[in-house]
């Protein structure tokens, strides 16, 4: 086989994997999800080698999407870590096979001190499943790996289940944007959604002309702007705008009379407009709805305060 194609055998064995786990999701799931919603503290991911690695990184996607948690290895736990499981706390534990002695050791703490376990591992029939409050089933045929040793198809179910457990909270949460974007406030996402327009719009040497201009001398002045685009004001206030794209319609439908015909006659009359106080993902959207690259950002009595378009959205 070449190359291409063991990759190629590797992806669909494991898409194969988690498509396997559609079969298994039973009222253990529902359960699970209910528990972690119920938990009025941190959700505490623990396993052991590759387990342990999914285990933080499914603890990671919690902690960003809403649910504390983080990930303490099973090893720590008998060296004094376990003062940092609380009674209001919830553990989920990994462990491919169920019988990892180093997962099983904890469990009588945990029963005794009535905080509630969550297993995840291939074989419902373990101790680790047997003494969970709830059990999740990541049970797969073979690992991708030619030897079938290797965990790879298990590693990647069992990833694919943290992630479904994530988006099941998020939605019982209705943890949205705003919400993903407090704990993401160094990503694009996050700067995004606490940007507003008074932070990014242009302010200065805004393209402005008169309604009674003629196009003739308004094409420069649209040109000059390099916006595209010219806002009309009447008495310090907005009454149109006028793009490039009315423009070249109005040299088409005009022809010789072009020259002469003033702004007001083709102006956009409602131009989109926004408060400085808009979040830059709200004038992203309208732009995107009205198919214009561009808004006008004006005060209460609508003067005319700075406009943004595509190239500042993209920026941030």
């Amino acid at each position: 086989m070449t190359n291409r194609e063991i990759a190629e055998r590797c992806l669909r064995d494991e898409a194969h994997a988690i498509l396997s786990l559609i079969p298994q999701l039973d009222e253990s799931f529902d359960r699970a999800v209910e528990l972690i919603l119920n938990c009025h503290g941190k959700c505490i991911l623990t396993g052991v080698g590759k387990s342990g690695h999914i285990g933080a990184k499914i603890a990671s996607t919690l902690s960003s999407t809403g649910t504390p948690s983080f990930f303490v290895s099973p090893l720590d736990f008998y060296h004094g870590d376990l003062g940092v499981i609380s009674h209001d706390d919830i553990v989920i534990a990994i462990s491919n096979s169920g019988q990892t002695d180093d997962l099983l050791r904890f469990i009588p703490f945990l029963t005794e001190e009535h905080i509630p376990l969550i297993s995840m591992t291939s074989n419902p029939n373990s101790l680790l499943a047997r003494n969970s409050t709830c059990h999740l089933s990541v049970a797969i045929d073979r690992e991708a790996c030619p030897l079938n040793l290797a965990p790879t198809n298990s590693t990647t179910a069992t990833l694919a289940m943290g992630d479904a457990l994530a988006c099941a909270l998020m939605e019982r949460r209705r943890f949205g944007e705003r919400d993903f974007a407090k704990y993401h406030p160094g990503g694009t996402l996050g700067r995004r959604l606490l940007t507003k327009a008074h932070d990014i719009m242009r302010t200065d040497e805004l393209p402005t002309i008169a309604p009674d201009m003629p196009l003739g001398e308004a094409v420069i002045h649209v040109s000059q702007g390099r916006l595209g685009l010219c806002v009309i004001v009447q008495d310090g206030k907005v009454t149109g705008i006028i793009t490039d794209g009315d423009v070249r319609r109005a040299m088409q439908s005009l022809k010789e009379r072009f020259f002469n015909v003033p702004v007001r006659e083709v102006m956009t009359r409602t131009p989109k407009c926004v408060n400085p106080e808009a979040k830059i993902t709200e004038i992203v959207h309208l732009m995107q709805e009205k198919k214009i690259h561009a808004v006008l950002v004006t005060d209460e009595q609508n003067h005319l305060l700075g406009i943004v378009d595509n190239f500042s959205c993209g920026a941030i």
